[in-house]
């Protein structure tokens, strides 16, 4: 099996030698993510289809019940100044809580490759690191690692780039951890299944001892928490401390 070095399968290979780029792999962590930007646009497009002012109908209510979430939240935690940050956010939320569900249907959640988190870690600390220039200005931005003591410039520069990576590795490892949690489960209950049904004796144990029944039910349990708690959970620690680092950059 043809595996990149995120862990991610290599799906297809265009056999074009692209200029500074080589060939381009199309991985299984990149098809999953078209497929779940596919399902939100495809979900918005349903959502907001045949709107009225009017008498709506349960779909347009519960589409305003989300754009309202949406704004309490955004409004609610950086104030009316960054109303423009609500689609962002948006975005952000719902594409980090499909890619963490969609495991649940077989496919392989882009949230649980690293270099899925390390690039919206970017795009977040991009946004941070604009919005602090903004509000002090390129030499009050600058200036600013050399606070108390130019001695700790050093530290001010590690200590800034770390917010990308804490972001990355915090959901990251929290999706990741969920799903091999749940593997090693499935795994043991399934081989433990298969030593208590084979002790009983003739046909009956060696019939019931290949049926994983001790592996039905209880992961589906396990589940609730270690896919679709933490799939909300994370989801929504990530667009918080969005909001938070980039309104915390508009007062520095």
């Amino acid at each position: 099996m043809n595996i990149d070095i995120s862990g991610a399968r290599i799906l297809y290979t265009i056999p074009i030698d692209f200029p500074f780029l080589g060939r381009i792999e199309i991985s299984e962590t990149i098809a999953v993510s078209w497929l779940v930007m596919l399902i939100i646009t495809f979900t918005c497009i349903w959502l907001t289809r045949g709107l009225r002012e009017t008498n709506i109908n349960k779909k347009q209510a519960f589409a305003e019940m989300l754009v309202d979430m949406a704004h309490n939240f955004v409004i609610g935690n950086m104030g009316e100044k960054f109303r423009y940050m609500i689609p962002f956010v948006a975005a952000l939320f719902s594409t980090s809580l499909i890619s963490n569900l969609i495991s649940l249907v077989g496919f392989r959640s882009p949230t649980a490759d690293l270099s899925t988190e390390a690039a919206w870690a970017v795009v977040v600390f991009i946004m941070i690191t604009k919005q602090k220039i903004k509000s002090a200005g390129l030499g009050g931005y600058l200036k600013g690692f050399t606070t108390p003591i130019p001695l700790m410039t050093p530290f001010n520069v590690l200590s800034e780039l770390a917010t990308p990576v804490s972001m990355a590795c915090r959901h990251f490892g929290n999706i990741l951890s969920g799903i091999v949690i749940n593997g090693l489960i499935y795994a043991a209950l399934t081989v433990a299944s298969k030593v208590l049904l084979g002790m009983i004796p003739g046909m009956v144990g060696n019939i019931l001892s290949n049926i994983p029944v001790l592996a039905v039910g209880i992961p589906a349990i396990l589940s609730v928490y270690f896919d679709w708690f933490t799939a909300f959970m994370q989801a929504f620690i990530f667009s918080m401390l969005t909001v938070m680092y980039i309104a915390n950059a508009s007062e520095e």
